[in-house]
């Protein structure tokens, strides 16, 4: 007999005082303590796993619906607004009416988007504080020590105006490298717009023409408001 014939008719053998039978399988064949009985089974977590992937799936429902527009009547007009809106409105209105379980579920929600928007705008001027101090210090470490090679930073933070009294944050630069070279290339043309500005002035002097002279004059004040913006970007 081979040895896998040995191993098989040992297993099968119960050993003394032991009877084989319903409920009580060989010996070799039972569970070992301490072993998996589905080692290729599913792995740990799988099941979290899918309960995961149910909630998120959940969750983009939720927000579709949030944000799914409906049509509503405001006043003699009809509205076109978010469900999540219609909602807001609706229970703003019970409560304005003295519907004390809408007043204070409209209480309680105005409170904690106030707190949070308070929690998000501090963390946002913290940051840029720390952004400028950082970048303040690196810069005139660069200036002590001649370093001219680095690129400066994007935003510069001599663009970014931070007012602690008021809790706001403006940048009056560009933002990213995008914005930086349309910036640049605003401020090529800027001398280029005025020129041609001019140029249009003058012909409108001597132009006879009344069709002629509205197209000019059309020109004339595309370029300034062009010039007007490109201003308020890149200021002299």
């Amino acid at each position: 007999m081979s040895d896998d014939g040995e191993k098989l008719k040992g297993a099968l053998i119960a050993r003394p005082g032991y009877e084989v039978g319903f409920a009580r399988p060989p010996v070799a064949t039972r569970f070992q303590k301490g072993r998996s009985g589905n080692p290729a089974g599913r792995p740990k977590g799988a099941k979290s796993k899918t309960t995961n992937l149910g909630a998120e799936r959940m969750k983009s429902i939720i927000l579709a619906e949030a944000y799914r527009t409906i049509t509503v009547r405001d006043g003699d007009r009809n509205v076109t607004v978010p469900m999540a809106q219609a909602v807001m409105r609706s229970m703003a209105v019970n409560a304005a009416k003295g519907q004390h379980r809408a007043q204070r579920l409209f209480a309680e929600l105005l409170s904690a988007t106030e707190r949070q928007n308070l929690e998000r705008d501090l963390r946002n001027l913290e940051a840029a504080i720390e952004y400028k101090q950082a970048w303040e210090r690196e810069l005139d470490r660069r200036r002590l020590n001649n370093i001219t090679h680095l690129p400066d930073p994007i935003p510069h933070p001599d663009h970014l105006i931070v007012d602690i009294r008021n809790g706001t944050i403006r940048v009056v630069g560009p933002m990213n490298t995008e914005e930086k070279e349309k910036l640049r290339l605003w401020a090529e043309n800027k001398e280029k717009l005025r020129e041609a500005i001019a140029n249009l002035r003058a012909e409108l002097l001597v132009e006879e023409d009344l069709d002629e002279r509205a197209d000019i004059e059309k020109a004339i004040a595309k370029g300034e408001r062009l010039l007007r913006q490109i201003m308020e970007a890149v200021p002299d």
